[in-house]
C-alpha cells in the first residue's frame, strides 16, 4: 500500500499525523500538489509537484493510484475515481469513503453545487476540530494495521 495525499487542501495537522504514521510504519507517503511542499527528511515521504490548473493534482493521483492504495482527500469526485480503481479514500475528518457510501456523497455534492449556483450559500464545512483529528488518526491506524 502507498498513501497519496491530495495536499493542496489537506490541513497541516493532518499532514503531521500522516508524517508520524509514515515514520512509524515505513509506508510510502506522497504529497501531490500544484505548489512546492515541505516534507520531513525521510526516505519514504516525498512530494510531487504538478502544473497549475483545475484538477491537475487529482488527475495525477488517479493516474498513479493502484488497487489497495490509500488516498487522503476531501474531494468527493476524486474519492469516487480512487474507489473505482480499487483504492481506498479517507477524508481529513476521518470519513472512509466506500463503494457503499460514495454514490450518496456524490449526489449530495451535486445537489449542493446546484444550490450554490442558484444563489443559496451553505457556508461550507466547519473548521477541523479535535474530534475530527482523532477520528482521522483512528481510521488511519485501522487502515494501516489492517494492511499489515
Amino acid at each position: 500500500m502507498k498513501v497519496w495525499i491530495d495536499a493542496d487542501a489537506c490541513p497541516v495537522v493532518i499532514k503531521e499525523i500522516l508524517f508520524k504514521a509514515a515514520r512509524r510504519t515505513g509506508i510510502q507517503l506522497t504529497l501531490v500538489a500544484n505548489q512546492s511542499m515541505q516534507t520531513p527528511p525521510d526516505k519514504n515521504i516525498t512530494s510531487l509537484q504538478v502544473p497549475q490548473g483545475f484538477d491537475v493534482a487529482d488527475d495525477e493521483i488517479v493516474k498513479l493510484v493502484e488497487a489497495g492504495d490509500l488516498v487522503i482527500t476531501s474531494d468527493i469526485p476524486l474519492a469516487s475515481e480512487v474507489i473505482e480503481k480499487g483504492g481506498q479514500a479517507l477524508s481529513p475528518r476521518g470519513e472512509l469513503f466506500t463503494p457503499n457510501n460514495i454514490g450518496g456523497r456524490l449526489n449530495m455534492r451535486d445537489f449542493m453545487d446546484t444550490m450554490r449556483s442558484s444563489g443559496v450559500h451553505g457556508g461550507g464545512p466547519p473548521p477541523l476540530n479535535k474530534q475530527d483529528r482523532q477520528a482521522f488518526a483512528n481510521q488511519l491506524d485501522r487502515i494501516l494495521t489492517k494492511d499489515k
